[in-house]
């Protein structure tokens, strides 16, 4: 049973000590739980031992953060040590598992992670503040802890804010929901004002079958008793083609449409301009996208595009989300309906789910689908992992695994065997090295380097010592066949000696277990 218990506040860190006797604290014991709400009853039960306060707010939220991490900061860890007794039967009582596991580690302690633990924290948040009254005296306001735990959650969840890992691709995540409700609703809006135009002019709708360019001439053309030779010029850039805008011009003279009254051709007029922005801003959107992507993803997109690359994001939820699967996950993300239904029913599962809108499973065969789409995924969930984790930002390798998948779709038609990934990789390294030095990620400050850096090397500081290891190997390989063709030779010269060296290394051998046994 903890004997001890720690407490992580605002303030700082306090140690309290259990007075009271053994009887275990749960949800359902009413009566001890009555007596924590009374400060003087519960100083029966539970007393403070020692406080260590926080020296400023930065102090305060590098302890914090460290804490919420797991992590055993020097500050908790000399404050444990020189108040908690080191006789061995000392237990400590601690909120979190992961810091418990951390101190148990670290120190050796005992500690106890449990109900009763919880019951009596939450006590000790009640009564915190008059515990350090009572300690400090009478100069001790209430007020300052308010402001102090205030202080703290406005600096700890704005440091979470800033160092989202996940805020490089969340435009992207914004962006691709986003284009998909505008597809929808310019689909919707278009629809609706063919229906709106075509008893007007009805002919336009046959001739004229994109949405965008049905609006444009729409807002251009507005009744039909003003379409004549002027608007001829305007209409054939618009539609491209001359002929096609003298076909609109010969069905405008002889359409069976009906009269609209003024108001209603001006609400079309308006609803038509509307239509257009609509699809304008679609087309910014798509761009953005696009720019955003190849900046967050290069390989993932350069591998499978920019729109199947951010929806297998958004599914994911984030890049690192995606770096994290397996290749069977990213071959079916978007599938998972279809997939409890065939477990459900013990049918066919589902070969792909976004993968399915790149061009290479449309390219390749019907029994080569889902061939084709396991390879694919695999080189999916290889591009993310470098995106995520590499420290360039570069699509070398996104091009060179779609060259692969490319390759892999010829062997599939043809049989020709394709490159192997070694090779392949090794290829896009020397294109990479080059421009290495001006696609860095993010550069970090001279003075203070991290050591999770250190240990990386950039591939332009280690081209010279790459160069230098693979002649070594070369010359190596070279020495092995020039001795293999050797002793070949010296065996078919004269195969005695060899029957020899035999004999002499097997009397050897059984002279080595005599001696042993």
């Amino acid at each position: 049973m903890a004997k001890y218990v720690l407490f992580e506040g605002a303030p700082g860190y306090a140690l309290f000590e259990r007075i009271s006797g053994g009887e275990q604290i749960d949800q359902q014991n009413f009566k001890l739980q009555g007596q924590f709400l009374d400060f003087k009853r519960f100083c029966k039960i539970v007393q403070l031992r020692a406080f260590c306060p926080f020296s400023s707010a930065e102090n305060a939220l590098e302890n914090i953060i460290d804490l919420s991490e797991g992590m055993l900061t020097t500050t908790l860890k000399e404050f444990l040590e020189l108040n908690v007794p080191k006789d061995g039967e000392a237990v400590l009582g601690v909120a979190e598992d992961k810091l418990a596991v951390s101190i148990r580690d670290d120190l050796n302690f005992k500690v106890e992670r449990s109900q009763t633990v919880n019951e009596l924290i939450r006590g000790i948040r009640y009564h915190f503040g008059t515990f350090l009254k009572q300690m400090s005296g009478e100069s001790f306001q209430l007020e300052n802890i308010l402001i102090a735990q205030r202080g703290l959650a406005h600096a700890y969840s704005r440091s979470k804010v800033k160092f989202n890992i996940n805020k490089a691709d969340n435009m992207i995540i914004q962006s691709i929901c986003l284009l998909d409700h505008l597809d929808k609703d310019v689909n919707t809006f278009s629809m609706r004002l063919r229906e709106c135009y075509s008893r007007h002019f009805p002919e336009l709708s046959r001739l004229v079958p994109d949405h965008l360019t049905y609006a444009n001439c729409v807002h251009l053309l507005g009744p039909r008793s003003q379409i004549g030779p002027d608007t001829l010029p305007e209409l054939s850039k618009l539609l491209e083609s001359s002929e096609k805008a003298q076909q609109v011009l010969d069905a405008a003279k002889l359409s069976m449409g009906v009269d609209l009254s003024e108001i209603d051709l001006r609400s079309i007029e308006q609803f038509s301009k509307r239509v257009v922005r609509l699809a304008e801003h679609r087309f910014l959107i798509q761009k953005y996208l696009h720019s955003r992507m190849n900046e967050v993803a290069p390989n993932l997109s350069a591998l499978i595009g920019e729109v199947v690359g951010a929806r297998l994001i958004n599914h994911a939820g984030s890049l690192t989300n995606l770096s994290k699967y397996p290749a069977s996950t990213v071959q079916i993300l978007g599938a998972e309906k279809a997939l409890f239904r065939a477990l459900k029913s013990r049918g066919n599962t589902p070969k792909y789910g976004h993968i399915f809108n790149s061009t290479f499973i449309s390219k390749a065969k019907l029994k080569d689908k889902g061939r084709i789409s396991r390879y694919l995924a695999n080189k999916c969930s290889i591009a993310s992992r470098l995106d995520a984790f590499g420290d360039f930002t570069t699509s070398v390798f996104g091009t060179f695994m779609k060259q692969q998948v490319e390759d892999r779709l010829h062997f599939y038609e043809t049989g020709q065997a394709p490159k192997k990934n070694i090779d392949v990789m090794k290829e896009a390294i020397r294109h990479l090295q080059p421009s290495t030095t001006t696609q860095k990620r993010s550069p970090l400050p001279l003075s203070s380097p991290s050591p999770s850096h250190k240990k990386r090397k950039t591939l332009s500081s280690s081209d010279e010592p790459h160069e230098k290891k693979d002649s070594k190997k070369d010359s190596k390989k070279d020495r092995k066949k020039d001795s293999k063709k050797d002793s070949k030779k010296d065996s078919k010269k004269d195969p005695h000696k060899d029957k020899d060296t035999h004999e002499k290394k097997d009397k050897e051998h059984k002279t080595k277990k005599h001696k042993k046994t």
